[in-house]
């Protein structure tokens, strides 16, 4: 049996490696992505264009615009004339906000008096707005200076609130699903379609040699390019890493695992590698979302966070986000890895039974 299935592994890789095209999907997509995501799926808010009608002339609302001016959350201010440009300029989406300073701005602040001003945001970026907001209110308040007690806030695990501290990680469980996903969902389908698939069942090769064969140099590729992408977000990333390697290859393991699974279902169902890639997509991009990579799960209808329950990379967000910045505790590793590894064992087992079915 042991060399049965060495010879089905070597040839298993070899199809791969061969493969011009198969290489450069281990290589180049999974690279691409890692620089894209890491730059371009933020949600901070950087380099907003505002507007600002200034109907007082006073040096208190000269003071105000100059903060604005200052703040390197604004990159291009827009000075309105009237109350008639402030449509335009939000429905052409030229500002996401306006501040609205009222002509007896400066006279109420002299005066100490409540001075208003009026902030018009563009809903249809509810969240960007919202962030916005939160920016220009601030300015606002330090502005007025009167609040009797200083906040000042303390971020454990990230004090500067890098936020690729936060994208980076996530991508090596992200990226990890993407490459174990076609990889295996590619192995049965490209077997299929290339006519070599009877050739196996007439081989001496039992069924379950055949999964295992189809398995382990998935698994074995999906590892390596784990280990590639920690390897980039540590050296060319500058992302901390305080945690424990050998804890994080032990989630990272029983997580492709479970993408295994999943992916040899999926093979099992796809009659072409085009199938097997539209099947890998439609598991991938709710696995994504219901992740917490974007939002929290605790965001979630309750309904929806049973759901996520059952999606391992769910699970393996909280490891690998834990090891990298805030060194979790072993116990707290296996809290996290036992849903996955449960998960991993109704993957394989439905892969098993679904590809044995089809055997026969």
């Amino acid at each position: 049996m042991f060399y049965r299935l060495k010879a089905l592994i070597i040839k298993e890789l070899l199809a791969i490696l061969r493969d011009k095209r198969s290489r450069l999907l281990l290589v180049v997509p999974p690279m691409m992505q890692m620089i894209v995501f890491s730059f371009a799926a933020t949600l901070e808010v950087k380099n907003v264009s505002i507007g600002i009608l200034n109907s007082d002339l006073g040096q208190a609302s000269h003071e105000l615009v100059q903060r604005f001016h200052g703040s390197p959350t604004f990159r291009h201010i827009t000075y309105l004339k009237g109350v008639n440009e402030i449509a335009p300029l939000i429905d052409s989406q030229q500002a996401i906000l306006v501040l609205h300073i009222r002509s007896d701005f400066s006279r109420n602040v002299a005066a100490n008096r409540p001075a208003n001003v009026q902030f018009i945001l563009d809903g249809r970026r509810s969240n960007a707005a919202q962030i916005v907001q939160g920016y220009a209110a601030r300015i606002v308040s330090d502005f007025n200076g009167h609040q009797p007690v200083e906040l000042v806030p303390r971020n454990w695990f990230n004090p500067n609130l890098t936020y690729i501290w936060h994208t980076v990680p996530s991508l090596i469980g992200i990226l990890s699903t993407l490459i174990g996903l076609i990889v295996t969902g590619l192995s049965v389908a490209r077997e299929r379609e290339l006519g070599t698939f009877d050739q196996l069942l007439v081989s001496p090769l039992k069924p379950l040699e055949i999964l295992l064969g189809k398995t382990i140099p998935s698994f074995f590729l999906a590892m390596c390019e784990g280990l590639l992408i920690l390897t980039v977000a540590i050296f060319v990333f500058r992302v901390p890493f305080n945690g424990s390697v050998f804890l994080l290859m032990v989630g990272l393991a029983a997580f492709l695992l479970a993408i295994v699974g999943v992916g040899l279902f999926i093979s099992s169902l796809a009659k072409t590698q085009q199938q097997a890639v539209l099947g890998a997509f439609v598991f991938m991009v709710p696995a994504m979302l219901m992740s917490g990579f974007a939002t929290p799960v605790e965001n979630m209808p309750r309904w929806l966070q049973l759901v996520a329950e059952g999606n391992p990379l769910k699970h393996f967000m909280i490891i690998i986000k834990g090891v990298f910045l805030k060194d979790m505790p072993p116990a707290l590793v296996a809290e996290n890895t036992w849903p996955i590894l449960v998960i991993a064992m109704v993957t394989l087992g439905c892969a098993s039974w679904l590809f044995r079915s089809r055997l026969e």
